[in-house]
């Protein structure tokens, strides 16, 4: 009889955002049971997160190192771990896990450079084992439509790829606060890369999987909005595609007035498809001919593929922790030795940290062009 994976995770602990986002996806299938974590770096804060999630006190651990080794030693160990640590740490933390033969779940970005990301990669390669990436807006169901419609070619040749993640969360300099969302990512020694990393590498992954193109050469500038602050806050790219086709992204986290605004158009020879991640029922289609419309989704001429991932029925929404929760559905599926062709890994992952070095590169000569 089939069982629920046994999942662990490291960070995620007391006071944390991203920790419960992750939790929740894990259940909203039920293919998942936490059943073991080192939940923080203070082993206070470790032991108080463990039993408020009723792990059990001997499977709750002073640190991941320690998880690592006693977890796959036991019978009934973890089959799979969920990282959910500042980006320094998701590397190391892999690797511990993935030598052990435990499949790893990471949060985005891979880790804090593409070196260590080309070490986890080779490491990967001779485990057996597999590593997911949580970019979860790629698995969003209208995401996912037009990813459809445009391998289908609906809307003919790409010519434009216009990608947009709007913040205004770090207007004021709250990594000089108790916020602990915002403290460690405005250190470069724990987050490695400002806004590029945090949203940047999301809308860089969103364009390409949706579209299925990389462009040939980018360039582009990191700036630094508010005074004295160590990392990034602001990206600018634009994008050469092979095909001829342009593109564009911006990602701030100095944008005041807005709250989490992801919106991603692609214009090709026959029409346009625009997204936006605060309407996540809906995708606009642009037609050269006849009236532009609407698809919701659970549309009846939507891909069969799409209408299986639902959850809900019309106008019940889906959105952010179904994204999520569809990452680990697959992540599931994958374990247990299915397909699962559009889960994020470590493609993905490498190809975000490259474009985090190559924008870095060319911002710091002035906007150069540079061959991807």
């Amino acid at each position: 009889m089939m069982k629920r994976i046994r999942l662990g995770m490291v960070g995620g602990g007391e006071g944390s955002f991203i920790g419960g986002v992750h939790r929740i996806a894990a259940r909203l299938d039920d293919q998942f049971e936490l059943v073991a974590g080192a939940f923080s770096s203070s082993p206070e804060v470790a032991k108080r997160s463990g039993d408020s999630l009723f792990v059990a006190p001997e499977r709750s651990y002073a640190s991941w190192q320690e998880m690592a080794e006693q977890e796959a030693a036991r019978p009934d160990g973890i089959e799979a771990v969920a990282i959910v640590t500042p980006n320094f740490l998701h590397v190391p933390i892999a690797k511990a896990f993935l030598e052990k033969k435990i499949h790893v779940i990471c949060d985005k970005p891979l880790g804090i450079s593409l070196a260590e990301g080309k070490e986890l990669a080779a490491l990967l390669n001779a485990s057996g084992r597999h590593f997911i990436l949580t970019h979860n807006y790629s698995a969003l169901p209208m995401v996912r439509e037009a990813r459809a419609r445009i391998a289908n070619s609906e809307i003919g040749d790409i010519r434009n790829v216009e990608v947009e993640y709007l913040q205004g969360w770090l207007n004021d300099r709250l990594e000089l606060t108790d916020n602990k969302q915002a403290s460690w990512r405005g250190k470069a020694q724990f987050a490695g890369a400002g806004a590029i990393g945090d949203i940047g590498t999301h809308a860089w992954q969103l364009a390409a999987f949706v579209t299925g193109m990389e462009p040939e050469s980018i360039r582009g500038e990191l700036l630094t909005r508010i005074e004295g602050r160590e990392l990034d806050d602001e990206v600018y790219a634009e994008m050469r595609y092979a095909n001829g086709a342009r593109g564009r992204l911006w990602a701030s986290q100095v944008a005041p007035g807005y709250e989490n605004d992801l919106r991603l158009r692609i214009v090709g020879s026959r029409g346009s498809i625009c997204f936006r991640q605060q309407q996540p029922e809906m995708l606009e289609i642009h037609p050269l001919h006849g009236n532009s419309y609407v698809v919701t989704r659970n549309g009846v001429n939507n891909h069969d593929s799409i209408r299986h991932q639902c959850r809900t029925p019309a106008g019940h929404p889906e959105g952010y922790l179904e994204g999520f929760a569809q990452i680990y559905r697959e992540a599931a599926v994958k374990i247990r030795g299915g397909n699962a062709p559009l889960l994020p890994g470590i493609v993905e992952g490498l190809s975000g940290m490259r474009f985090i070095e190559t924008l870095r590169a060319s911002s710091d000569r002035g906007g150069e062009w540079m061959a991807w």
